[in-house]
């Protein structure tokens, strides 16, 4: 005969069992929620720095927080990144947090000295204005395009990247593209025509020059600044003169979308759409739609993969599709959406309490220095949210 179990010892087991059961499972998190507690967690050890001349957080280095100041180039993205927590969970307090570290950046409206200024309060006021009326932050967002009209070189159409190197007479990096929004903000604050005239010249002597055959895009172009005559065409963070700096790619993408929106010039949604087919349809980019850092660089297990690059582009891709129509605005979407599925699976969003709080990891900020290899980024997470905005807004 067979023994029966007292219904007690079953029971216990049962439950012993449902126990372990639920132990073993993980609590799920969209990744909004994920995005605010990492920020959330890491908030109290960041705002301590908040009178230090490093303040903002940049990035991780040997799994420690590294903070920059306000003159670094990445320093509107940590604002920007509380904006857009705040446009995604309308909670105050990332309103009030946005506030207060975009503030701490007005000094930059009066330097001359960077193309990059455009970033850096593109993405701080010009984000808080999306949710608050503020003079003051008009005033800023005019203000900083005056200082970044001083690097424009009339003669050669385009405004000056960098100084720090006799390498070049006048270099233009493709990542310059980012910085015309700011101009054509300040033209619709103020109706002078002046900065968006500067940003137009600039995106066409760019499109002259800056593109090959294939629609790839080198990452420094030096000119002469007294004739434009081109002096050389090389890269600087990309693999070699000659190969597709990933992020350069995404930066072109997003930087000739944001024109069109701008001016609805159909010369810059056209290219535009040549990179992207460029960056969809290359035969080295991985399955999961993360680019290696360099789409000439070997692929393989062992290449760094960048995160920040992939998280541009889809945040590009997601308003280029409503410059467009039919197939091609349901390929762009479906493009975006296969990157932001990719980014946030967990080979790419950083688990609750890790990677110094940011949200995305593996993004590469320099390769061939050495700098910010497979790390976050916090330009990585600032696209990354814009682009799940622009996903939600789809909807």
């Amino acid at each position: 005969m067979k023994t029966k179990l007292p219904l007690f010892l079953f029971c216990a087991i049962l439950v012993s069992a449902c126990k372990k059961k639920v132990e073993k499972e993980e609590v799920k998190y969209s990744t909004i929620e994920l995005a605010t507690m990492q920020y959330d967690s890491a908030y109290n050890n960041v705002v301590s720095h908040i009178d230090s001349k490093k303040f903002i957080p940049r990035t991780t280095k040997n799994d420690t927080l590294r903070l920059v100041g306000a003159y670094d180039w990445t320093s509107g993205f940590y604002p920007g990144t509380l904006w857009n927590l705040y446009a995604l969970t309308k909670n105050q307090k990332w309103k009030d947090r946005a506030s207060l570290y975009t503030e701490k950046l007005d000094t930059i409206q009066y330097w001359e000295g960077n193309h990059d200024v455009g970033f850096m309060i593109e993405c701080s006021y010009g984000n808080g204005l999306k949710y608050m009326n503020s003079f003051q932050y008009d005033s800023v967002i005019v203000q900083t395009a005056r200082s970044l009209s001083k690097r424009f070189k009339p003669n050669a159409g385009v405004i000056q990247s960098w100084e720090w190197s006799k390498k070049w007479d006048c270099p233009v990096i493709i990542d310059n593209m980012m910085n015309l929004e700011l101009l054509f903000h300040a033209t619709r604050i103020t109706g002078d025509s002046t900065f968006y005239n500067i940003a137009t010249t600039h995106a066409n002597t760019t499109i002259k020059n800056h593109f090959r055959e294939d629609n790839s895009s080198y990452h420094v172009v030096d000119y002469n600044k007294e004739t434009g005559e081109i002096i050389q065409k090389n890269t600087h963070q990309g693999l070699s003169d000659d190969s597709a700096w990933s992020r350069g790619q995404a930066w072109g993408l997003y930087g000739y979308t944001l024109c069109f929106r701008e001016t609805k010039d159909q010369a810059y949604l056209d290219q535009a759409n040549k990179i992207a087919a460029f960056i969809k349809n290359h035969p080295n980019l991985p399955e999961d739609k993360v680019p290696y850092w360099d789409y000439n660089a070997p692929a393989g297990e062992e290449t760094p993969r960048d995160a920040s690059a992939a998280a541009i582009a889809a945040s590009a891709l997601y308003e280029l599709s409503q410059f467009v129509e039919g197939e091609m605005k349901t390929e762009y979407i479906n493009f975006a959406n296969q990157i932001v599925e990719s980014l946030s699976a967990p080979k790419y969003l950083a688990e609750i309490g890790s990677n110094g709080g940011f949200i995305l990891k593996h993004s590469v900020g320099s390769k061939p220095h050495g700098v910010e290899v497979d790390v976050p980024l916090n330009y990585a997470d600032y696209y990354f949210l814009e682009a799940l905005i622009r996903k939600d807004k789809l909807n």
